[in-house]
């Protein structure tokens, strides 16, 4: 008498199927969670203190100005799924301007997930008398929504690449704001850049990049097919760099009168 043999799988070979699979799904999941736009080497180098700003990496990112007074301090943003390092290399330029500068790191490198850590980082640093908040992309669009919220203690909001959301409603307040985009930029662009506007001071300054677009407002890596811009990265860091000091030193003249 032949025996016989089922085609279907036992139940503990089901199990170990059901275990496996749902390992490669948390692995997965754990990667796509974590993943960050790594930094270029420029940025990678301005992560490295020298005689006139010191950089450190614990509890934030932090580029301080040695041997200068600091009253005004910059808390930076970063954009989603990027990297806070990707921005090493601009903001340094702006410390060396006498400005501290501090980029959180965001659960899962996500702005939205921590939107007041600004908190913190102004609790620890408390010889800053002013205190201005910045942000790229989504990072933008918490920096405007920390700022509504916290209008006693923001001097000033920059926003790369970013736009506030109809819940971020600033029109009514005397907050410095400058716009500052890019021309190429796929993602934010005049159009939503304009219907957004009325949630801005009439006084808030837009500064278009020509020939800019949405990564090169840092220094990491991205695709290919990602880059548009038809501008060099430090071409357009050059204008990103004169819009934001421009703002930082008219909040230090708003301050002073």
């Amino acid at each position: 008498m032949k025996r016989r043999f089922s085609s279907f799988p036992t139940k503990k070979t089901l199990w170990l199927i059901l275990v496996v699979v749902f390992v490669i799904i948390t692995i997965m999941g754990i990667q796509w969670a974590t993943f960050a736009r790594p930094p270029l080497p420029e940025s990678l180098a301005a992560l490295e203190s020298d005689g006139l700003v010191m950089v450190s990496r614990e509890p934030w990112l932090t580029f301080s100005p040695i041997n200068r007074e600091m009253k005004t301090g910059l808390i930076f943003y970063p954009g989603g799924r990027i990297d806070p390092r990707g921005y090493a290399s601009i903001l340094h330029e702006i410390a060396l301007e006498g400005y501290l500068v501090v980029v959180p790191r965001m659960p899962i490198n996500m702005a939205v997930f921590n939107p007041n850590i600004a908190d913190d980082i102004m609790d620890d640093h408390p010889e800053i008398d002013h205190w201005v908040i910045a942000g790229h992309s989504v990072g933008g669009v918490m920096a405007a929504q920390y700022a509504v919220e916290n209008q006693e203690n923001i001097d000033g909001l920059i926003l790369w690449a970013s736009y506030p959301t109809e819940s971020s409603d600033l029109s009514d307040t005397n907050i410095p704001v400058v716009s500052i985009y890019a021309s190429l930029d796929s993602r934010v662009n005049e159009d939503n850049i304009g219907d957004r506007k009325h949630l801005l001071p009439a006084e808030t300054r837009y500064i278009r990049i020509e020939g800019g677009d949405h990564h090169q407002f840092g220094a990491y890596e991205i695709d290919p097919e990602e880059h548009l811009a038809v501008i060099s990265r430090g071409e357009q860091h050059e204008e990103i760099l004169k819009a934001t000091l421009a703002l930082l030193s008219s909040v230090i003249d708003c301050v002073q009168e």
